[in-house]
């Protein structure tokens, strides 16, 4: 398997733009974050304040309020050659003038909401397969956002009850827009409490690498493999190769699962993971630690 020339970046939901998308509260979280935040490596990523990045809210049910705030957080970070593609359904990805600006951009980014609204609408459209072919063969950057996240792999997670995810059954899995194979990739990790159901997808799929986004957090994936964790929050890794019990085959519905030696990594900012040899890094770049220690001295 020849690895993708682009990146990704999956970001945990509530990144800090200034605003809660949800509750439509005006919060920074971080107060250097137009200087040190996601929205910046992003920008960064794709080329620096030139790069034209365009952003697809498809998955929000108020797109247009996503969209104004992304191009205005963007704005405050000196990246002004954003665009909208405000897609709402299947007929609108044959757009013409969408697929073309897909093609010259240098990065998209899938902003929040519900997952399966991407999946859906793009799943086996000439836009995803631009995309795919731009990420596979470009330095292309390809960014989203909880649900814009959550999406990116070929095994997705669209709906579970964090409380009773504990419960076989709880949690439902289907496929995702396949830019990454072999990993599961949830959102909003700590805050909305959802280890118990990131754990049952791993024990359903234990050939994935369970990704664990915390919010105002994200990961860089490099050559479809190498992660670097990025922002404020923390990311988890949960490995399921080396379970050596589990139930969740032969219980039905509704009753708990049972795994044994299930495999969890806490990554900070700076901690990387190799998904091929599922290795945890403490430094994803070369001389981060130094980088680090000279900041803080």
């Amino acid at each position: 398997m020849i690895n993708p020339k682009g990146k990704l970046i999956a970001v945990g939901g509530a990144e800090d733009k200034g605003t809660d998308l949800e509750k439509g509260e005006i919060v920074r979280n971080n107060l250097n974050f137009f200087e040190l935040g996601i929205l910046r490596r992003i920008m960064e990523e794709s080329g620096g304040n030139d790069a034209r990045i365009e952003v697809v809210t498809t998955a929000s049910m108020i797109p247009l309020e996503v969209g104004a705030n992304y191009l205005n957080a963007f704005g405050k970070i000196g990246c002004s050659n954003i665009g909208l593609i405000p897609v709402r359904d299947r007929g609108d990805v044959m757009n013409d003038d969408y697929l073309e600006r897909i093609q010259n951009c240098d990065a998209v980014m899938f902003s929040g909401g519900n997952q399966m609204r991407l999946s859906s609408i793009f799943g086996g459209t000439a836009f995803l397969k631009i995309i795919l072919k731009r990420y596979e063969t470009e330095p292309f950057v390809i960014a989203g956002t909880s649900a814009g996240a959550m999406a990116m792999s070929n095994t997705m997670i669209y709906e579970g009850n964090a409380h009773m995810a504990h419960l076989k059954g709880q949690v439902k899995i289907t496929t995702g827009l396949g830019l990454i194979d072999d990993v599961i990739i949830d959102s909003h990790f700590e805050k909305r409490g959802r280890f118990g159901r990131l754990a049952q997808a791993i024990a359903a799929n234990p050939s994935c690498i369970g990704i664990g986004l915390g919010e105002d957090t994200g990961m860089l994936i490099t050559e479809g493999n190498k992660m670097e964790a990025i922002g404020s929050g923390l990311v988890m890794i949960i490995d399921g190769h080396d379970i050596r019990h589990s139930n969740i085959a032969d219980i039905p519905d509704g009753c708990p699962i049972s795994i044994e030696n299930l495999k969890v990594h806490f990554c900070e900012k700076g901690n990387g993971y190799l998904l091929q040899d599922r290795k945890f890094l403490m430094e994803a770049q070369e001389g981060a630690l130094i980088k680090k220690q000279v900041f803080v001295e």
